[in-house]
């Protein structure tokens, strides 16, 4: 059976599981943290990174690498649209939320759950200040004007690969005590909610929060 290396907690981890449920992909889970990683593992992932898929003699490192070979391997039903145009907004928007958001975010996570709960740090408080003056509204509020009226798809109404990746961060942000003020970017929070809960995501977060509760 294939196995996807990488914490559940990440992001970009996240975004493969939810791949995997959406086509019916079955494996196993080895709860890889990205911190001094063997040289054995940089063999399979050279930039020490997760997530990385393996099944049998094919390795495959990125999230986003992944779900596009998922997307060959299991063509039904599709992730990405067939539109060209909606195909170029949906990649597009998949690299905004790897990227921008992520590391937008990420640190509310990373300061108040990682480093406070797995490092004994203080979490800094005042680079989440600084980010919730600057960069959290600028991004939230590009992301208000993308997001849709109601439902989960952010690019032609139907769920895809950029829904996936959009989302998965703000699921960190959310376990790191940042929610998105629904009465200042109200299509964002409603859009994020309605992502997370859906049947794919839901089961996931669920598992995680378990996961981090008991730690």
């Amino acid at each position: 059976m294939p196995i996807l290396h990488g914490v559940n907690a990440s992001p970009f981890v996240r975004k493969v599981r939810v791949a995997a449920a959406v086509k019916g992909i079955e494996y196993e889970s080895n709860p890889l943290m990205p911190l001094g990683v063997s040289d054995e593992y940089r063999q399979k992932s050279p930039l020490g990174k997760i997530p990385c898929w393996e099944d049998g003699d094919y390795v495959l490192p990125d999230s986003s690498c992944i779900i596009a070979y998922f997307e060959k391997s299991h063509p039904e039903p599709a992730l990405y649209p067939s539109d060209a145009r909606q195909l170029g907004a949906a990649l597009f928007l998949e690299e905004y939320g790897d990227t921008k958001l992520a590391d937008t975010v990420g640190p509310f996570f990373f300061e108040r759950v990682v480093k406070a709960r797995f490092m004994n740090g203080e979490p800094d408080e005042g680079r989440l200040a600084e980010l919730l003056a600057g960069e959290v509204p600028a991004v939230f509020d590009y992301l208000e004007g993308r997001a849709p009226q109601g439902g989960d798809g952010i690019v032609g109404g139907r769920f895809s690969v950029a829904d996936i990746a959009v989302c998965s961060p703000f699921q960190n942000a959310r376990h790191g005590g940042l929610e998105v003020d629904a009465g200042r970017w109200p299509r964002l929070a409603a859009y994020v909610d309605a992502v997370l809960g859906n049947p794919f995501f839901k089961p996931i977060v669920e598992e995680e929060v378990a996961q981090l509760a008991s730690m």
